[in-house]
C-alpha cells in the first residue's frame, strides 16, 4: 500500500508530532509513505528519516519581475500568465508525488487543505482527513472554499475528540456514519521523556523561586487562543485569594504560589503580558518562559496545570501534565479536554468563569492529597484509553476497507 499525506508544516507543535509517530507506526507495518508539506521546521530531518518529503514551493509575488508584471497587465496578459506559472507548478508536485501510484491519501490538519485543492487528487483515490481544529483555528487557517472542497471530497474523517467530531457533523454537515474519534499519543515515549525529565535538577532554582513554592503551570503558543491574557487573570486571584482568607493556614495553602507558562517568545503579545504582570503586581509571581526542549522539566514539577485555552481540540499538553501526575483544571466548551479531566483528573469550570477557575485551582493547592490522587487518576486514565498499538490497528483497519 502506498499512502500519501499532506500536513501544514514540520513545527514541533501537537498534529505534527501526531503525525510524526504515526508515520513511524505505519513503516512498521510495511506502510509505503510520501509526505507534501506545505512549509518546513525543526522535525523535517525526522520525516525525511521516514519517507521522501516534498515542501510545496511557495510562489513568487511576480510572474516576471515588479517592471514586467506592470507591463503584462498593461496588455491584458499578467493572470493568464499567472495562471500558466501556476498550473507548471502544480504539475510537478504531481509528479514529484507520482499520484498516479498512491492508494490513499491522508491529509493531516484542515489547514492542509489549502495544498489538498491544488494537487487534483484522482476522484478513485480515497480520502482520509485527520481533524485537529475547531472553530478558531478553522477561521484562522483555512479558507471557506478550501475546507469545503477537501471536506467534500473526503471518505472518511478522524476526529481527535467528540467535541471535534460534533463540530464537523453540525457545522459542516459531515456524515456521522463517516466519522470514527481517532488519538494517537505515543503514551510509552511520552511516560519515558517525564521519567527523565523529573530526574533532572531543579528548574526553576534558576528562576530564583523557593524549594517549597507552589506551582500553577500553563504551557502552549502565545497567542489569543492559548489564553496567555486569562492565565495572568488567574494568576491575580488565585495569589490574591492565598494572602487574604482565612484558609491560608491551611496545610499547603502558606507555602508561596507562583505561575509559570512555558512557550511565550520575544515579541509584541509578550511585552504586552510582562506589562499586565507588572501592572497587577504580580512581577516574580509569574514567570513567562520562552520555547524549549526543557518543557517536561518544567511540567514535571506542576503542583497544578491550568488550561485556560479557549479553543484546544485534544492537546497534548494535558497527556503530560497527566503522566507528570499533575492535575488539570480546564474550560467546558472549550475542546476535548474535559472528555478526559471530567471529574477525577482535576476539574473543569463553565466556560470563562475565571472566579470558579480559580476557586478550583486553589482548592487544589490546599489539598496535596487530593491534588495527588487526581493527578495519578488523570495519568491512569490516559494509559487506560490511549493504547497506541490499538489506535494503528483501527487505523489500519479503515486503509483495508476504503483500499481495493
Amino acid at each position: 500500500m502506498t499512502l500519501l499525506l499532506l500536513s501544514n508544516d514540520a513545527n514541533r507543535a501537537g498534529a505534527q508530532l501526531v503525525l510524526l509517530h504515526l508515520m513511524r507506526l505505519l513503516k512498521e507495518e510495511g506502510v509505503q509513505m510520501r509526505l507534501l508539506l506545505g512549509e518546513g521546521g525543526s522535525l523535517l530531518d525526522e520525516y525525511r528519516a521516514l519517507c521522501p518529503v516534498t515542501i510545496w514551493t511557495t510562489p513568487s509575488p511576480f510572474v516576471t519581475n515588479a517592471v514586467g508584471d506592470k507591463v503584462l497587465g498593461k496588455l491584458g496578459l499578467w493572470h493568464q500568465l499567472n495562471e500558466r506559472k501556476s498550473a507548471q507548478q502544480q504539475r510537478i508536485v504531481q509528479q514529484q508525488l507520482d499520484l498516479d501510484s498512491v492508494d490513499l491519501v491522508l491529509v493531516n490538519t484542515v489547514t492542509s487543505s489549502r495544498w489538498f485543492r491544488e494537487l487534483a487528487i484522482p476522484a478513485h483515490i480515497p480520502v482520509v482527513t485527520f481533524v485537529h481544529e475547531l472553530a478558531m483555528s478553522v477561521r484562522i487557517y483555512t479558507r471557506p472554499d478550501d475546507l469545503t472542497y477537501l471536506l467534500q471530497r473526503t471518505t472518511h474523517l478522524l476526529a481527535v475528540s467528540d467535541t471535534t467530531a460534533r463540530y464537523y457533523e453540525q457545522h459542516w454537515g459531515f456524515d456521522p456514519a463517516r466519522i470514527t474519534r481517532f488519538t494517537l499519543i505515543d503514551t510509552p515515549a511520552m511516560e519515558r521523556a517525564v521519567g527523565l525529565a523529573s530526574q533532572q535538577p531543579n528548574i526553576y532554582a534558576e528562576l530564583g523561586l523557593p524549594n517549597d513554592a507552589l506551582i500553577v503551570g500553563g504551557c502552549g503558543n502565545a497567542e489569543w487562543r492559548k489564553g496567555n491574557d486569562l492565565f495572568i487573570a488567574i494568576a491575580r486571584q488565585v495569589i490574591g485569594r492565598s494572602a487574604d482568607q482565612p484558609g491560608a493556614a491551611q496545610p499547603g495553602a502558606a507555602r508561596p504560589i507562583h505561575f509559570v507558562w512555558v512557550g511565550v517568545p520575544a515579541g509584541t503579545l509578550r511585552d504586552d503580558l510582562e506589562l499586565d504582570v507588572q501592572k497587577a503586581g504580580l512581577a516574580g509571581r509569574v514567570h513567562l518562559i520562552s520555547p524549549t526542549p526543557d518543557v517536561l522539566r518544567y511540567m514535571s514539577r506542576f503542583d497544578v496545570f491550568v488550561l485556560c485555552s479557549r479553543e484546544d481540540p485534544y492537546p497534548l499538553v494535558v497527556f503530560e501534565a497527566g503522566l507528570s501526575g499533575v492535575p488539570v483544571v480546564c474550560f467546558a466548551d472549550a475542546g476535548g479536554s474535559p472528555e478526559l479531566v471530567e471529574s477525577d483528573g482535576g476539574a473543569v469550570v463553565p466556560y470563562l468563569d475565571l472566579d470558579t477557575m480559580s476557586s478550583e485551582i486553589l482548592d487544589l493547592l490546599q489539598q496535596p492529597q487530593k491534588r495527588q490522587a487526581m493527578g495519578q487518576r488523570l495519568g491512569a486514565k490516559i494509559r487506560e484509553r490511549h493504547a497506541a498499538r490499538q489506535s494503528v490497528d483501527t487505523l489500519l483497519s479503515l486503509f483495508a476497507q476504503l483500499t481495493p
